[in-house]
């Protein structure tokens, strides 16, 4: 096996420009989410799904099942509908977390928060509406798959965000609000479910639509769960160290909130040092597919180097 340096000096080689990579994918993604979601009637609705679903953002999930496609011998085009399916899941996380019975949040990427514009009624709503058109988009617009690999794809979304996934780490992460004494390991259970698990899902998806075999699942399955982990990690830490306009949502959230984190338990250089480790094994786990890796490993870094 190779080891983490020797990936890292095979990254340096191979001078891959991670900045233009998402700058080109987010580009595809932002195009085709434009597309995917025209204004009707009634046309509030529809507004108040696009306001949240085009506010921007890291677009990560759809370029982590965009470049595992590619990775696996796929292409962009029979993933993007899946890569868009994934954003909007992404969103509607993001307008019901900000609720007034979840998060209470004024802001979200820089701009005031969609129940704030709409309302609460037409938040959640909007947040439904893209959650059942996410399974719409991926049945109706995904070309030249399989059939098999296609449900599978379904299954896998509806798991990540189901009490399996998702909403069952936010049921325990409000569960443990303003409580003493969380523990690691449930700390561990919350962030695998509520934030892992869509990442995972992002990584996988691209493979599984692109026919990867079972090993390369396992080893892209290993690889996401250890960048989602650290993601959260990283997270946690900027809600300490960053500002609001750094975040675009408001900081010390978490805190305000006496919310369990990963620094309230390690202090934050021993939650750096721990988000370096899983990433460093993320990384190992892709040394089989050598350059093709490339988007992959940088985009690994990318999660514990960034700022907001």
């Amino acid at each position: 096996m190779i080891m983490t340096d020797d990936i890292r000096a095979s990254q340096r080689k191979s001078h891959f420009d991670l900045p233009t990579y998402l700058a080109e994918r987010q580009a595809q993604v932002e195009i085709a989410l434009d597309r995917s979601l025209p204004v009707i009637y009634p046309e509030k609705i529809y507004e108040a799904m696009r306001y949240s679903l085009m506010a921007g953002g890291k677009r990560l999930r759809p370029i982590l099942c965009l470049a595992t496609c590619e990775l696996t011998g796929g292409t962009i085009d029979i993933a993007m509908p899946t890569a868009c399916a994934l954003e909007m899941i992404h969103t509607m996380s993001l307008i019901h977390d900000d609720l007034p019975a979840m998060d209470n949040d004024d802001y979200r990427r820089g701009k005031l928060t969609n129940h704030k514009v709409f309302g609460d009624d037409v938040a959640i709503l909007a947040g439904d509406g893209l959650l059942a058109y996410a399974f719409e988009h991926v049945a109706m617009e995904t070309k030249n798959v399989a059939a098999e690999h296609l449900l599978k794809v379904v299954a896998m979304l509806g798991r990540a965000v189901g009490a399996a996934g998702l909403v069952g780490g936010q049921v325990v992460d409000l569960d443990c609000e303003g409580k003493t004494g969380v523990s690691l390991e449930t700390l561990n259970f919350i962030h695998n479910h509520k934030t892992s698990a869509l990442l995972e899902a992002s990584v996988l998806s691209g493979a599984v639509l692109a026919g990867a075999p079972e090993d390369d699942l396992q080893r892209l399955s290993r690889y996401a769960k250890n960048i989602g982990l650290a993601f959260q990690i990283v997270d946690d830490i900027l809600d300490i160290t960053a500002t609001q306009e750094e975040l675009g949502k408001t900081a010390g959230k978490d805190l305000t909130a006496k919310k369990a984190t990963y620094p309230s338990i390690w202090g934050l250089e021993e939650s750096r040092c721990q988000a370096k480790k899983l990433v460093d094994g993320a990384k190992a786990e892709l040394a089989i597919f050598e350059e093709k890796a490339a988007p992959l490993l940088a985009l690994a870094e990318f999660i514990i180097a960034r700022t907001h």
